[in-house]
């Protein structure tokens, strides 16, 4: 599998931008969940206690968001699945995978005593589900647009919704198949 630089450099612009994405949506789902968890913080802290943190972790943020990217860009078109499918599958794939460290955080983070406590909160994980999945939806997206071939038709979702949200009822009379 020859890596194509071009391709991963795409890969890793809409790993960036989604994670850009994940962190400016953070304080309205902190609110949304009542955990004030913060990725940024447990990143920046992690490595500085002082004011850098927030710069320190969002840099951090982002850099693991495009190594995310560029990995994905080389995986994705290889995935068993729709288009519109494969980033968000990737991201929760990683959260499931990942989720079960937050045991060690809470446990070994140098600032833990400022974080809040992340094992055993199902609000927690479902805060951290909802920012995977967003991050997941932007980036597959972004990805797909980014390194389409000229020759790749745009996919149709017409045949998942609708504007009515029910289907396509022309279809269903006519008993053609999808």
């Amino acid at each position: 599998m020859a890596l194509d630089r071009a391709r991963t450099a795409r890969g890793a612009l809409a790993g960036a931008v989604a994670a850009g994405a994940w962190a400016a949506t953070q304080p309205l789902d902190r609110r949304v969940f009542g955990v004030p968890y913060d990725d940024t913080e447990l990143l920046g802290k992690f490595v500085t206690r002082g004011r850098a943190w927030p710069a320190v972790g969002l840099a951090m943020h982002l850099g693991n968001g495009a190594a995310f990217g560029a990995a994905y860009s080389a995986l994705s078109p290889r995935m068993p699945l729709p288009s519109w499918a494969r980033g968000p599958a990737a991201a929760l794939a990683e959260h499931l995978a990942s989720w079960p460290l937050v045991l060690v955080t809470d446990r070994l983070h140098p600032a833990r005593d400022e974080l809040p406590r992340l094992g055993g909160s199902a609000a927690a994980f479902a805060q951290a589900t909802w920012r995977h999945l967003l991050f997941g939806l932007v980036l597959g997206e972004l990805e797909r647009r980014l390194n389409a071939e000229e020759d790749d038709e745009v996919p149709s979702y017409e045949h998942v919704a609708s504007t009515n949200g029910h289907g396509d009822l022309e279809r269903a009379l006519s008993g053609t198949p999808s």
